[in-house]
């Protein structure tokens, strides 16, 4: 039997699965590792960390089938940014997605190189948590650091090179950096000038499910091929099956994402969404908010000091309506508004309302806030007529149901919801030929578990979310 080995660098912890060519997981391992934050808004990690963790999971998973194991891929946290120096050691800590330090460099791509530049030579605009404005940070901050770098790379990739030796990376990662033009799939020689970097620091760039040699010897996987696999949210949609134009999946996570499929190339026409590369070689349209399943973790556990999540679902089925409306900004938000000040709130509070109308209000604004980046996908021609879901806050069978209310569409559940882990296992079955594509793998790896449809509701949805969509702008000047 041959067996695959797909690995997930997450922000707090790395993930991996054992898999057969069937599909079927076979065994898991993760160890945790910190974040570090040595001042307000940043976040940081040591890139050794990420190597201790993948190698134990490589040991623990291709124990006693070292023979078999035919190929290993990775999923990785994006816009991270590892630096090395000439002698190959890492300068300074990871800086991560989460990081808010940059908002002045930030500021200056999109104001003083512009929108419409960036958007033209990447095809998205400048996020503070991007990579191109973590090297500006630290050309102004850290010169001495900056000049030692010789090789720029984003976390998933730093595990590549130390495991293989090959510095690369795949286009869907990439194309968080706003260095990449996405369109073309290279490099932008416009944004390394404006970043002070040379091409010859980034590193090659190859599709996510293309094999790039094997693993190093001293790790005793002979047959093990590698491929770069790709960004977290393009690794899960593979693992979800989201391949074909228009498909689409939903993450609840600590954030949320809406990732819909593409075959071509296109941007909205404010940039609201990023436009990235997929893992399967194409495209896709993506858009992300920065509190998601987190949003419920805060109100439930350290505003109320409760664990009881059963409860809490039960509170919200005896809700029957209610008027209160939740916006989810409680780190900022990026998708569609891209704005690092905008905060959360509760409207329509009264002496009456409950606890539970507070927690269904919190579970509708996190739909509602999907639901406006969908609106944007589908102005932009992407017709989407169903989605898949998954991340922690999934489990939740009410929150699935008011996403199918909200967006009107059917939400199905997948039998295997471990996302990017699996699907880079995915695609490492692609780069040993395995399958011949990703259709034929998500015929015989991917299936629905459940399907939950839109209800008519009595309490009017529609009104509501229009509701919400005022209170950003109503709000925005009090930020």
């Amino acid at each position: 039997m041959n067996y695959y080995i797909g690995i997930d660098l997450g922000t707090s912890s790395c993930k991996g699965l054992l898999v057969d060519r069937d599909g079927n997981i076979i065994s898991s391992s993760s160890f945790d590792y910190e974040v570090y934050s040595p001042y307000p808004s940043y976040s940081e990690q040591n890139p050794s960390d990420y190597l201790l963790a993948a190698e134990k999971i490589i040991k623990e998973l291709s124990k006693g089938r070292e023979n078999d194991i035919k190929g290993l891929s990775f999923s990785g946290q994006m816009h991270g940014l590892v630096i090395l120096d000439e002698k190959d050691e890492v300068i300074r800590p990871c800086i991560l997605w989460n990081d808010s330090r940059t908002e002045k460099q930030t500021d200056y791509l999109n104001e003083v190189i512009g929108k419409s530049t960036l958007s033209s030579l990447t095809g998205n605009i400048a996020f503070a948590g991007f990579t191109a404005p973590k090297i500006l940070w630290i050309k102004e901050n850290e010169p001495e650091n900056f000049k030692k770098i010789r090789k720029i790379m984003l976390p998933k990739d730093y595990l590549c090179y130390k495991l293989t030796g090959v510095f690369t990376t795949d286009y869907s990662d990439a194309s968080g950096t706003l260095l990449l033009d996405v369109k073309n799939k290279c490099w932008s020689k416009r944004m390394c000038e404006i970043c002070s970097i040379k091409e010859e620091q980034l590193p090659q760039l190859n599709e996510s499910y293309q094999c790039i040699g094997k693993l190093l010897p001293k790790y005793g996987l002979p047959n093990c091929i590698v491929t770069p696999g790709a960004g977290d949210n393009s690794a899960a949609a593979i693992g979800n099956g989201t391949i074909e134009q228009g498909e689409c999946n939903i993450s609840l996570g600590t954030s949320g994402t809406i990732f819909i499929s593409q075959d071509k190339f296109s941007v909205d026409k404010n940039n609201s969404l990023h436009s990235f590369a997929h893992a399967n070689g194409k495209y896709h349209l993506m858009g992300c908010i920065l509190t998601a399943a987190s949003a419920r973790k805060w109100f439930l556990e350290d505003i109320l000091s409760s664990f009881d999540y059963t409860q809490d679902e039960k509170d919200i089925e005896n809700v029957k309506s209610t008027d209160v409306i939740f916006l989810p900004y409680l780190a900022g938000e990026r998708s569609p508004y891209n704005d690092t000040k905008a905060r959360g709130a509760f409207i329509n509070l009264s002496s009456s309302t409950s606890k539970g109308e507070m927690s269904l209000a919190i579970m509708e604004g996190v739909a509602f806030a999907i639901k406006n980046c969908l609106e944007v996908a589908s102005s932009n021609g992407l017709e989407i007529k169903s989605s898949t879901i998954c991340g922690g806050g999934s489990k939740s069978r009410i929150w699935k149901q008011i996403f199918a209310d909200v967006l009107n569409i059917p939400i199905q559940s997948l039998k295997t919801e471990q996302g990017p882990s699996y699907g880079a296992a995915i695609l490492a079955m692609i780069g040993n030929k395995e399958y011949s594509s990703f259709k034929e793998a998500k015929k015989h790896l991917i299936s629905i578990k459940e399907t939950i449809y839109p209800r008519k509701r009595t309490d009017n949805l529609s009104l509501k979310y229009e509701k919400f969509k005022k209170l950003y702008t109503l709000l925005k000047q009090l930020y």
